[in-house]
């Protein structure tokens, strides 16, 4: 018998989205599966199928602890994460299945859609996520593909293959796999999980699934995606509309960028990258004492749960297996 596969949606007020999500989950081809839904207190009224396995959240927790809830009650053998702003091709999960072979994680070619019914518009969202010498991370898309080509031929040829060269059941080895539409393996989840936590809950929402994918790399484990496999996602936060979007979301975004670092960098990758990281620190640090006030907050919380902070760097250090020195190659 096939693998179960537990599908995990997290909603919040996400109503507009669920029906074109829900309908490329029924539709897949791969039929072994379960669909667990965590809604985190969604107030524009969502309907959800009766076959699903439904968590109700009085409160909107997070999408990573939502994540970890659904996480926790799955029967699976590997868990699909999809944002409801996605919808999967019928393929979808049959193609990341045929393909992960062992990896960690893996996901799709997510192509870039708009509106409540996730129309294509033929741009690619993400086939993957890359790290910066400036601790940044970025979706793989065809604006980042251009740009670093002009920058540096050589590392992103090998990071990203031209498409038309690649065969049906090419996959194409990455850093990490973005969370909007990511398989990983159960043994994966229970390996890289701290405390019991895969997603880590300090991050609230944005920037986990870099930080799994950076965890999953020291822990030794491959990430795939899978250009055969195709899925469409709406994505409503990037750089460049930074200004659009509400002041708690701009807040998470600067917390996490640096405690993403501070968990996961050792000590060589820190030296290496010094130069481009703290500039990018003392511009971030200067928008938010000038620009950007309502991201404050940001700071003082990584003031005040240091403690915390290092505990997790700790543990994660001690068990980690693969040095920075091999891990220096995917920070560009």
């Amino acid at each position: 018998m096939d693998a179960v596969v537990s599908i995990v949606v997290v909603t919040w007020n996400s109503a507009a989205f669920l029906p074109r999500c829900l309908d490329g989950i029924t539709q897949q081809t791969y039929r072994n599966t379960e669909l667990i839904i965590v809604d985190n207190a969604s107030g524009d009224g969502p309907v959800f199928p009766a076959n699903a396995t439904l968590i109700r959240n009085d409160r909107n927790v997070g999408f990573a602890r939502a994540a970890n809830q659904g996480i926790a009650v799955a029967r699976g053998d590997f868990v699909l994460l999809v944002n409801p702003d996605a919808y999967l091709t019928p393929e979808y999960v049959e193609r990341l299945m045929r393909a992960i072979n062992g990896a960690g994680a893996a996901t799709g070619r997510l192509m870039r859609a708009r509106g409540a019914a996730i129309e294509p518009t033929g741009a690619i969202d993400s086939m993957g996520i890359r790290m910066t010498r400036s601790g940044r991370h970025f979706d793989i898309d065809v604006i980042a593909t251009e740009r670093s080509e002009r920058r540096d031929p050589p590392a992103i040829a090998k990071e990203v293959p031209p498409l038309a060269s690649l065969g049906r059941d090419d996959t194409i080895e990455v850093f990490g796999v973005s969370g909007a539409a990511a398989l990983y393996s159960m043994s994966f989840i229970r390996d890289v999980s701290i405390d019991g936590e895969f997603f880590d809950e300090d991050f609230f929402a944005y920037r986990e699934d870099a930080d799994v994918a950076w965890r999953g790399r020291l822990f030794g484990w491959r990430a795939l995606v899978v250009p055969d496999a195709v899925a469409y996602h709406v994505r409503s936060v990037t750089p460049e509309r930074r200004r659009e979007l509400s002041a708690i979301i701009n807040m998470h975004s600067v917390k996490n960028r640096f405690l993403l670092r501070l968990k996961n960098e050792g000590m060589y990758l820190a030296l290496r990258n010094a130069p481009s990281e703290l500039f990018r620190d003392l511009v971030a640090i200067a928008a938010v004492l000038t620009i950007e006030r309502t991201s404050l907050p940001a700071l003082s919380w990584l003031w005040r749960n240091r403690k915390r902070i290092l505990t997790k760097r700790r543990k994660i250090q001690r068990r980690r297996r693969v040095g920075d020195r091999e891990l220096a190659r995917w920070f560009r």
